[in-house]
């Protein structure tokens, strides 16, 4: 026994000094452009690969140099990548593609499509393009951001997504079709992040088109999901979109939970909104509670805060990214250092990892090519200015490469215990993978943009400063700019104005005799503004014109930092 546990310690001051000699190694410039000169070599392996063998498929299958179809037959694959061409400067290709995504996808098909894949990759891969497109050289029409090709096409797949909601509880199916809708036999069944991964790209929809639909179904998932939480302040992992019922009781931070407390912080950044973020601080203190064991998270019984599975899930590894827009760095970089120890020990990550073993869980050890320890060194390198990130960068280059590189792309790792590889490229491997390593090792790229840079709005949004950084990644890795959605937001509440306004004035003028007898009212009774009136107007009604203002609100695109999201009241 005794022995055992000086073996232990010695392995644990091993792997702790290895961190620190990576820390104290400092990455030079010319080392920078090295790794992002090679992580272009590798974008263009996997998408060369899939352009030549798998396009139109959804997706690459690179050990038999094909294609398939996997999320609903829309040559996923090109719209996943699109924001990723011109992040790597490839004006050119982001052009072509765009085009030709208008010319051939449709989604007027009898497919089965993921509610959840279908949004975090369509709707917020379109979005990001049409977002970046006047920065990609492309022809705007007037009136971009608030409108445009790629918009309408995000619009068109996000509305195919909507009789997903319609549900009692507001709560969306997990599956619909496309043509069709929601299956009578479709099982009322989904996950916690099926749930609460919307609010991102259906209000950055709303806000952007001026159609509400989209925010309002998300707001009302997220408020629906909010009320089922257990009384320790813990939610499942699966529920009955129907009937509100816990399926799986099982509460942690990984998959089927993970993306849902994601936008929750980064939808409370993006709309400046502070119940989203009072829902966070409300689980995290939960999380921490129960979950949370030597900087470790593992999954417990939701009602009980029992432990059920003493598991590492590689889905987790967004947390200390996550951790550092709150700004709780301290824990932030204590968790990254666990999970990087596994990364070490396997050259990737494994799906389960069991912490008391140490090693990995029987049919849970593959490595999908996943982002999430990449993307949380991303953030952490920004805010620390730490080269251990960097380190953790090069490692996963050195490892995709050694490990995964095939001749028709890179492939899934089916066990990462002996690098048995499986015929599947996801198209996140594009979409995130190789964009956050790429941002990790380009501190200059114009996503890092600290508001010294920026664009201008056209037509009727001309005024509109854009580009300015503050950058909003959804769960698939697509940046979406909030400037562009208060822009659009300024322009619909300006037009209701003067609709207000034309209305009024549509109205016949009153009578002598109606006129002195509201004058007469109004010297016995003050007017009373109603704080509570609708926006809307209902059938045949009409409302006073409120006095024109030109809004001069400052927006401040920026992350949290410290914690410090919201600056004033808001």
């Amino acid at each position: 026994m005794l022995r055992l546990l000086c073996t232990t310690i010695l392995c644990v001051i091993h792997v702790f000094t290895l961190i620190s000699n990576a820390k104290g190694q400092e990455f030079t410039e010319l080392e920078m452009a090295h790794y992002r000169e090679k992580i272009k070599s590798m974008f263009y392996h996997a998408y060369n690969s899939y352009l030549d063998h798998a396009y139109p498929y959804d997706e690459l299958r690179p050990l038999t140099c094909d294609g398939q179809d996997t999320w609903g037959s829309v040559s996923l694959t090109l719209i996943d990548a699109l924001d990723t061409l011109l992040i790597l400067g490839n004006h050119t290709e982001f052009q072509r593609v765009a085009t030709l995504l208008q010319d051939t996808v449709d989604f007027d098909i009898d497919v089965n499509a993921s509610v959840f894949e279908t949004n975090i990759r369509v709707v917020g891969g379109l979005l990001s393009a049409h977002l970046l497109s006047k920065r990609a050289g492309m022809e705007v029409e007037p009136g971009w951001p608030c409108s445009g090709p790629l918009l309408r096409m995000a619009e068109d797949a996000a509305r195919k997504l909507l009789p997903a909601f319609q549900t009692p509880t507001g709560m969306p199916y997990g599956t619909v079709n496309l043509l069709r809708g929601v299956n009578p036999t479709e099982t009322p069944v989904t996950c916690t992040a099926g749930v609460g991964t919307f609010i991102l790209e259906f209000s950055a929809l709303s806000r952007l088109t001026g159609d509400p639909v989209f925010e309002d179904v998300a707001r009302k998932a997220l408020r629906s999901l909010w009320k089922t939480r257990s009384e320790i302040g813990l939610v499942g992992n699966h529920i009955d979109v129907l009937s509100k019922k816990w399926v799986a009781q099982d509460a942690g931070i990984g998959a089927g939970v993970d993306s849902y407390f994601e936008y929750l912080v980064k939808g409370s950044i993006m709309l400046q909104d502070e119940e989203l973020l009072s829902m966070f601080l409300e689980y995290d203190k939960a999380i921490k509670n129960y979950t949370k064991f030597d900087d470790w998270y593992l999954w417990v019984q939701m009602h009980k805060g029992t432990v059920s599975m003493p598991v590492f899930q590689s889905l987790e590894a967004f947390w200390p990214g996550l951790q550092s827009l709150i700004g709780e760095l301290d824990s932030a970089l204590r968790t990254f250092h666990n999970y990087y120890t596994v990364w070490r020990q396997f050259g990737g990550l494994p799906e389960f990892y069991s912490i008391p073993q140490g090693y990995t869980v029987d049919k849970r050890e593959g490595y999908p090519l996943r982002p999430e320890l990449i993307e949380s060194a991303m953030y952490l390198y920004k805010a620390t200015g730490d080269h251990t990130f960097l380190q953790l960068g090069r490692d996963a280059v050195e490892s995709i490469e050694k490990i995964t590189r095939v001749p028709c792309g890179y492939a899934s790792v089916k066990d990462i215990r002996d690098h048995k590889l499986d015929n599947r490229m996801e198209s996140f491997f594009l979409a995130e993978t190789i964009k956050y390593l790429y941002l990790l090792f380009d501190p200059d790229n114009f996503l890092h943009n600290s508001g010294l840079d920026f664009e201008l709005g056209t037509g009727p949004s001309e005024d509109c400063v854009l580009g300015a950084g503050g950058y909003i990644f959804n769960t698939e890795a697509h940046p979406l700019d909030p400037a562009a959605l208060h822009c659009c937001s300024r322009k619909q509440e300006e037009r209701r104005e003067l609709q207000d306004i034309l209305l009024n004035l549509s109205e016949p003028l009153p009578s002598p005799q109606d006129t002195q007898s509201q004058e007469t009212d109004s010297e016995t009774e003050p007017p009373v503004m109603d704080p509570s009136e609708s926006i809307a107007l209902k059938p045949g009604s009409r409302r006073k014109a409120p006095l024109l203002s030109c809004p001069m609100q400052p927006f401040s695109a920026r992350l949290a930092v410290m914690g410090q999201v919201f600056t004033d009241c808001t």
